[in-house]
């Protein structure tokens, strides 16, 4: 038997109460003729019983309709609170939504204005970490003499730290990229654009400081609204994919920064063809990472491809193309494929020689790395000869022509090691003519060179000779470590000059919001037309 419904009860009670009062009347009409008759008093009683009977069901029948209207009323109350519940319900979560909206947008606010804050103060930093780099690294020599050709901008760094950089070798997942080798790295084969240049610089400080946490959002948020103005397959996306990448590699993260680069190259073949120079840069920054990683069996194809098509665009004899050999020859080496090693170090040393001049640094740091290579060989007569050529070329253009009065500092440790039977103490080094201001011509490379020397020296058991060398290398980086001391006390002293004068400014401008200062002056915020 099925339950009966709120509805169907207080329906069957009405019809019963109908009915009962409909019998009552009629029990009433009878017992109303029967009155009048005495002789039908047992019946009278009857009816009057029947009359009682019929009231008493009226009366549960009226507490039936009752309480049935009662539970309709408490249902109907349940099904409004059900109601309200379910709408404070929807009301609580929208509100939890716009509170971590609120938040979001929060911290995007406080980052903005966090990156606008780094922006005011480092507005001078590039014409400041240029005058560093020039005292400190060779590189940035090069970088400076090939920055004023666009085109000749290239990638090129050594793929694995050799004895050049044994400090380097030792710290190099917490050094940045130096900000000129970072330029290099990403401006090679592809002119920035003039929209992106801002930011490109901008990243460049972050990333050789070692602010990723400022340089990486920077980069997504320019990539995002690049891919919204002129779609993921453009030649500038390629470019911020490549500035990505690199920060990802100084950050260790490898696998990410391959991922970028694949994608890059992959634009790039797209948009610019597959003999374009910027394909051979991104093919040697993915090189590169794959170097660094170890894969030097991957690495290798690639590093071939970007030597045949800078061979085919720019020609044999150019200086890009003696770059990219030396990479080469660094990853052959990590192989032990010594004999083309030495091909591709001495076919790029005849170009630098031929096309820059014998003086040039990338001469004496190509002639150290294939020394290093004839060490591994155990050719120590052919190491030693390059290592010597380096060292008196530098002393021929700090000192000038060599006599007997004039000797380069290899001579003077030979000498040294030659007398030391002869007198009990040598006399301090200082007196044979300061020979190591002249390190400071192309250092590091000199300075490496009087290292890599002294050690040999060491291994021939010539230990006077290498005590003068390595003396020499050492107050090198002395001198070379007091004056970077000396740049960055000028540039402290010069931002916290500008901090007081931008303070002051900031008192009556209103704070930019950094998105809309950077990214829609550069002209790449969503909705702007697409760069051509």
């Amino acid at each position: 038997m099925t339950a009966m419904s709120q509805e169907e009860m207080v329906t069957g009670a009405r019809t019963v109460a109908a009915g009962l009062e409909a019998l009552k009347a009629e029990h009433a009409q009878l017992l109303a003729g029967l009155a009048a008759n005495t002789e039908h008093d047992e019946k009278v009683a009857l009816v009057r019983k029947s009359i009682d009977a019929i009231e008493l069901g009226l009366g549960e029948a009226q507490v039936m309709m009752a309480l049935a209207s009662y539970h309709q009323s408490v249902e109907a109350e349940k099904q409004k609170l059900r109601t309200q519940v379910r709408r404070l319900c929807q009301e609580n979560a929208w509100l939890r939504d716009e509170l971590a909206a609120a938040q979001q947008r929060l911290q995007a606010s406080e980052q903005r204005v966090s990156q606008l804050e780094e922006e005011n103060k480092h507005l001078d930093f590039m014409a400041s970490i240029r005058k560093y780099d020039s005292d400190i690294t060779e590189e940035s020599e090069s970088s400076r003499g090939g920055q004023t050709d666009g085109k000749r901008d290239d990638p090129m760094v050594d793929l694995f730290p050799d004895e050049d950089h044994d400090d380097n070798r030792n710290n190099k997942s917490m050094s940045p990229t130096p900000p000129s080798q970072f330029a290099q790295q990403i401006n090679a084969g592809y002119e920035i654009p003039a929209r992106l240049r801002t930011l490109h610089n901008l990243v460049i400080q972050y990333a050789s400081q070692g602010r990723y946490e400022v340089a990486v959002p920077l980069c997504k948020q320019a990539l995002e609204d690049l891919e919204k103005t002129s779609g993921h397959d453009h030649p500038d996306v390629a470019t911020m994919l490549n500035i990505l990448a690199l920060v990802y590699r100084d950050q260790n993260k490898y696998k990410e920064a391959a991922n970028l680069l694949n994608d890059a190259l992959s634009i790039r073949e797209k948009t610019l063809g597959e003999n374009h120079p910027a394909v051979a840069a991104t093919l040697n920054n993915l090189a590169v990472l794959y170097g660094k990683r170890g894969k030097y069996r991957e690495a290798e194809p690639l590093c071939k491809r970007a030597l045949c098509i800078r061979e085919a665009v720019l020609g044999r004899d150019h200086p890009d193309v003696a770059k990219q050999l030396n990479n080469l020859a660094l990853l052959c080496q990590n192989q032990n494929k010594y004999e083309e090693v030495e091909q591709y170090y001495q076919r790029a040393l005849e170009i630098y020689e031929s096309k820059l001049g014998p003086d040039d640094p990338n001469v004496a740091k190509t002639k150290n790395n294939l020394a290093s290579c004839y060490l591994k060989q155990g050719k120590y007569k052919e190491a030693e000869t390059l290592y010597k050529q380096v060292l008196t070329r530098a002393h021929e253009r700090e000192f000038g022509t060599i006599d007997g009065d004039n000797k380069p500092i290899w001579q003077v440790a030979e000498e040294r090691e030659e007398n030391k039977h002869l007198q009990k103490e040598n006399a301090p080094y200082g007196e044979y003519g300061g020979w190591h201001k002249a390190a400071k011509v192309d250092s590091p490379t000199v300075t490496t060179t009087l290292k890599n020397l002294g050690a040999l020296y060491r291994r021939q058991g010539k230990y006077e000779a290498a005590e003068t060398l390595e003396d020499c290398a050492l107050r090198t980086r002395k001198e070379a470590l007091d004056i970077v001391k000396q740049s960055r006390a000028r540039s402290g002293r010069r931002e916290a000059e500008r901090d007081t004068d931008e303070a002051t400014n900031q008192a009556s401008e209103p704070r930019m919001n950094l998105k809309s200062k950077l990214f829609n002056a550069l002209g790449i915020n969503t909705g702007s037309a697409p760069h051509q």
